[in-house]
């Protein structure tokens, strides 16, 4: 079997009520006519922007080399992790998502289980994570219908550089004023509760099946390792951070499974078989399954993500 390069994906950027038209932080000229919510970075619809399968849909290339990109995570030719930039000018509806069980007894291949690393927020900003001790199906029906659900959350202040674990069956949602690197099971199975008062559906007797009163959801202690942070290790995926000088070369080992580098700042490149592709902000580079050892080289000071399907140790 011919070994997997490298490759770099073009964002797709994805319409919400509640984002923002001005993404020129991210990305240069970036502004839209209508909001837009989320930057997809391993979206379905992304498209191939570097190599052999430049111009392609992510998600076409991913089922015709599934062997190659997926590796041990195969099965369903479809990439593990969906990895986006959410930039709320509003909030986000309280919603939930179902565990994997929760999901397959309706039909779907998988559950959604998240984790948000938080790269910017404004004096104040919070989120919403869980239901208050005490809160029933009953109280969730009656502050629903008399629009209090609001009072029915427990809200978390949040600040940059925090790592948010959001399990599956905890009801959420996402205040305005942050920046979040979201890493996810590939799903977009979510469940409404309350949209204050926007006119899009709910689903709440689906949200109230799959809700959990109790779950493992909150901030995560960083754990800090030679060379990187590891932010999160958890069943669906692990998120390291590195924060390089200028001239650094730190290498990667080739792995069993797909990994995923975002660049956050900085000027940096990823060296894999005689192949450079640069790290540009805010877009996802793919080290397939089957690909060799690689390094990443900085020419200025430079930050970056690393995400890894499954629990991986180091």
């Amino acid at each position: 079997m011919k070994t997997a390069r490298p490759f770099r994906l073009a964002p797709y950027f994805s319409p919400r009520i509640w984002g923002q038209t001005d993404w020129t932080r991210w990305y240069d000229n970036a502004t839209f006519a209508e909001p837009v919510g989320e930057a997809w970075l391993t979206g379905e619809s992304c498209v191939v922007e570097t190599g052999e399968w430049a111009g392609q849909r992510f998600a076409d290339v991913v089922k015709k080399n599934a062997e190659q990109i997926l590796g041990v995570a195969s099965g369903p030719a479809e990439f593990p992790l969906l990895l986006k930039l959410l930039a709320p000018r509003e909030k986000l509806s309280l919603q939930v998502h179902p565990d994997d069980a929760s999901a397959q007894s309706k039909g779907y291949p998988r559950g959604k289980t998240e984790c948000w690393y938080v790269l910017d927020a404004i004096p104040g900003a919070a989120i919403a994570l869980g239901l208050k001790d005490g809160v029933d199906d009953a109280a969730v029906r009656q502050a629903v219908a008399g629009h209090t659900m609001e009072e029915m959350m427990s809200w978390l202040p949040v600040g940059q550089g925090e790592m948010i674990f959001v399990d599956a069956g905890t009801v959420h949602a996402i205040g305005p004023g942050v920046t979040l690197l979201e890493t996810q099971q590939t799903s977009d199975t979510t469940y409404r509760l309350y949209d204050y008062g926007r006119p899009r559906e709910l689903h709440l007797d689906d949200a109230l099946r799959v809700m959990k009163p109790h779950t493992r959801a909150g901030k995560v202690s960083p754990i800090q390792h030679e060379g990187f942070v590891r932010l999160i290790q958890e069943q669906y995926f692990t998120v390291d951070r590195f924060l390089l000088k200028s001239e650094e070369s730190p290498a990667f080992a080739a792995s069993p499974v797909p990994q995923i580098f975002v660049a956050l700042a900085g000027q940096a490149s990823l060296l894999c078989d005689g192949e450079r592709i640069a790290l540009e902000r805010g877009k996802a580079v793919i080290v397939p399954a089957g690909a060799d050892a690689s390094t990443v080289q900085s020419q200025t000071q430079a930050e970056f993500i690393r995400a890894i399907p499954g629990s991986q140790k180091q």
